[in-house]
C-alpha cells in the first residue's frame, strides 16, 4: 500500500509562549545596542533600545488617546518607521492591528473599516495617486466641516479619531506626533500593566485577503500565530542577530509584517527598507550600501532587480539568503538568483495569509535542485496533507489534490464571519487551501495550481504552472503567465500573457512552435497576449481574475463566458 500525503514538521525547538510585546522586551535586553531599523528614505536609524523607547512611548499616547484591549486600530500607509511602530505599539497594549492595503479606494476602505470596526485609523496623507485624507472626509465629513478630534460618521459608526502621519495639521485629525506628547508619568507603568493582562492567544491581527469574488475576509491572527510563524521561518534561514534583511515588501500583508519584521525581531537582526514602496534600483542600492545578508520579495520584484540595467553594477556579495514567495515561483528565475545576485541559501515558501502566512519552505541545506523544483516541506510544528477535495480522503503520495494544513498557524477566524470560516476550517481544525499539490515519498511538495485556477479543456485537466514553468525557458521571455478562457467547444482554452524581455520581439507562432515538441498538443496556448505590465496587487501578486475578465472583452468571449468552467 502506498505511503499516504501526510507529514508534519518536526523539531527540537518549542514553540514560543510569549506575546509579540514580551519578546519584544526580551530581544531588546539582549541586543540593545543593535542596529534594528535602518529606514533610508526616511534617513532613520534606530538601535533596539531607541526603537523600544519609540514603541513604548507610542504605545502610552495610544492608552491615553483611549485604546482599550480589543480595540481595532487600521493603518493605512505605505512603508515607514511608523508602520512600525504601530505594530509594535499596539502589540503590546492589546489592540488588534487592522491592516489597510495602501491600493484601497474608497469603496474598499469603507468595507474594512466598517466590516472590522476600526475604532482608530492611523492614516499617510496619500500614497502615488490616492489622497487619503480626501477619502477618509468623505466617508466622515464631520471631521472636516467640524473639526472635532473626537470623530463622528454615519457609514463609520464605530470609527473614533484619526491619527495622521504628518506633522501638518488637518482638520479633525491627531498628528503623529501628538500621540508621543500624550505619554505623560506613569503612562509606561500602564503600558507595562496592560501588557501582563495579555495571552499570547489572543488577536493581534485582521488581515483582509483579495478573494477572486465576493468581500475580501478578515483573517484574525493571534500573537502565537504570527510570532511563531516569524520566528521559525527565521530559523529555517538559519537567522541570527548579525543577518540584515532588505525588505521591499509591504508591509500591510504578511510577507512584510511577519516574515520580515517579526522575523527581524524575534532573532535580533536588523530591518532595512530600501523604500516606501517596491523599486528595483533602490533595492540593489541598498543591499550594496547596507551589506544585506538577505532579500525577500515575490518573483515579479526579483525579475525586476535581475533585468535592472544596473545590476552588474552593485556589489551583491553580503548576499546570503532570503525568501521568494507570494505566488508561484518560475524555476528560471529561483537560478538566476542563485547564480547572478549571489543569494545561494535562497529559499521558497508556500502559505497564505490564513496560515500566518508560511506552511511549507525549502531548506538553506537543500540541493538547488530541491529549491528550484519545490516548495519545500512542513515547517516545525506544523502538519500537511493532501486530499481529494470531492471525498475529503487522504490521497497517496504523488497523486496531486488540496494541500489542508494543521497546527500553530491556521488563523483564529474570518473576524465575524463565521460561515466563511466553516468554509476552510474542517472540525478537526485543518484549513483547506484551496491549492493543488503533489507530495513526493521524501515529503517535498509541488504546487500545480489552484483548484479555480485549473483550466479543463475538453475533459483534460491542465495546470496552469506547468505551462508557465515552459514558457520562462525561452530565450527571449522575461515572465509569462497562463489563464483559461470559455470556450463554447471546450469549456475552456489556454491563453498566455507573455513579457518579453527588453528590446527583444517575437510572434506568437514562434512561441506557439517552441511549445509543440515540449508539452501535449492541448496544453499549447490557443491565445497570447504579448504585455508590458500584468494587473497586479500592491505585493506583486499576479490577479488572474483581472486577466480573464480583460481577455474575455477583447476576444469578444462574452456569449461563451456563461459556459461553467472549474
Amino acid at each position: 500500500m502506498r505511503e499516504l500525503s501526510y507529514s508534519h514538521g518536526s523539531s527540537n525547538i518549542p514553540l514560543i509562549g510569549e506575546t509579540i510585546g514580551a519578546l519584544f522586551d526580551r530581544i531588546t535586553a539582549q541586543f540593545p545596542e543593535r542596529e534594528a531599523l535602518v529606514i533610508r528614505h526616511q534617513k532613520i536609524r534606530y538601535t533596539y533600545l531607541q526603537f523600544k523607547k519609540v514603541v513604548d512611548e507610542s504605545a502610552a499616547g495610544l492608552i491615553q488617546l483611549g485604546v482599550k484591549k480589543g480595540d481595532r486600530v487600521g493603518i493605512w500607509s505605505p512603508n515607514n518607521a511608523e508602520w512600525l511602530v504601530t505594530q509594535f505599539a499596539t502589540a503590546k497594549i492589546g489592540a488588534i492591528l487592522v491592516n489597510i492595503n495602501p491600493s484601497y479606494r474608497i469603496f474598499e476602505l469603507e468595507y474594512a473599516l466598517k466590516q472590522s470596526g476600526v475604532k482608530y485609523l492611523i492614516l499617510a496623507s496619500g500614497f502615488k495617486k490616492s489622497d487619503y485624507t480626501s477619502m477618509i472626509y468623505e466617508l466622515a465629513p464631520a471631521a472636516k466641516d467640524v473639526g472635532n478630534l473626537i470623530v463622528e460618521s454615519a457609514k463609520l459608526p464605530e470609527l473614533k479619531s484619526l491619527i495622521l502621519l504628518s506633522d501638518e495639521p488637518k482638520r479633525g485629525m491627531h498628528r503623529w506626533k501628538d500621540i508621543a506628547d500624550l505619554a505623560r508619568e506613569g503612562s509606561k507603568t500602564s503600558v507595562s500593566e496592560r501588557q501582563k493582562s495579555l495571552e499570547f492567544d489572543d488577536p493581534v491581527n485582521i488581515q483582509y485577503t483579495s478573494g477572486t469574488t465576493g468581500f475580501p475576509k478578515g483573517a484574525t491572527l493571534s500573537h502565537f500565530n504570527i510570532l511563531n510563524n516569524g520566528f521559525f521561518v527565521g530559523e529555517m534561514l538559519k537567522f541570527t542577530e548579525r543577518d540584515r534583511l532588505c525588505i521591499p515588501v509591504p508591509f500591510y500583508h504578511c510577507f512584510g509584517m511577519v516574515l520580515s519584521n517579526l522575523l527581524c525581531v524575534a532573532h535580533g537582526s536588523t530591518m532595512v527598507l530600501p523604500a516606501e514602496a517596491f523599486d528595483a534600483g533602490q533595492v540593489l542600492e541598498a543591499v550594496e550600501e547596507e551589506k544585506c545578508t538577505a532579500l525577500h520579495g515575490v518573483p515579479t520584484m526579483f525579475i525586476a532587480e535581475l533585468n535592472h540595467p544596473d545590476i552588474s553594477k552593485h556589489d551583491l556579495s553580503s548576499l546570503r539568503t532570503g525568501i521568494m514567495a507570494g505566488a508561484p515561483c518560475p524555476v528560471e528565475v529561483m537560478k538566476k538568483v542563485v547564480s547572478q545576485m549571489g543569494a545561494k541559501e535562497i529559499t521558497i515558501a508556500y502559505g497564505m495569509t490564513e496560515t500566518s502566512p508560511v506552511a511549507l519552505q525549502t531548506s538553506v541545506e537543500d540541493p538547488l535542485e530541491k529549491r528550484v523544483s519545490t516548495v519545500g516541506r512542513a515547517i516545525p510544528h506544523v502538519e500537511i496533507k493532501i486530499i481529494d477535495s470531492s471525498t475529503g480522503q487522504t490521497l497517496p503520495r504523488g497523486i496531486a489534490g488540496e494541500i489542508c494544513v494543521r497546527g500553530y498557524l491556521v488563523m483564529l477566524s474570518y473576524w465575524n464571519n463565521p460561515e466563511a470560516t466553516r468554509e476552510v476550517i474542517d472540525q478537526a481544525r485543518w484549513m483547506h487551501t484551496g491549492d493543488i499539490g503533489v507530495m513526493g515519498p521524501d515529503g517535498y511538495i509541488n504546487i500545480v495550481g489552484r483548484l479555480k485556477d485549473m483550466i479543463i479543456r475538453g475533459g483534460e485537466n491542465i495546470y496552469p504552472r506547468e505551462i508557465e514553468e515552459l514558457l520562462h525557458t525561452h530565450p527571449k521571455i522575461s515572465d509569462a503567465q497562463v489563464i483559461g478562457v470559455p470556450s463554447e467547444k471546450y469549456g475552456e482554452e489556454v491563453m498566455a500573457w507573455i513579457k518579453l524581455k527588453e528590446n527583444e520581439k517575437a510572434a506568437e507562432e514562434e512561441i506557439k512552435e517552441f511549445c509543440r515538441d515540449k508539452i501535449s498538443y492541448y496544453k499549447i496556448p490557443r491565445y497570447l497576449k504579448f504585455v508590458g505590465e500584468f494587473p497586479m496587487t500592491v505585493t506583486g501578486k499576479i490577479q488572474k481574475f483581472k486577466m480573464r475578465e480583460m481577455a474575455i472583452e477583447e476576444l469578444r468571449l462574452e456569449k461563451e463566458k456563461g459556459i461553467k468552467t472549474a
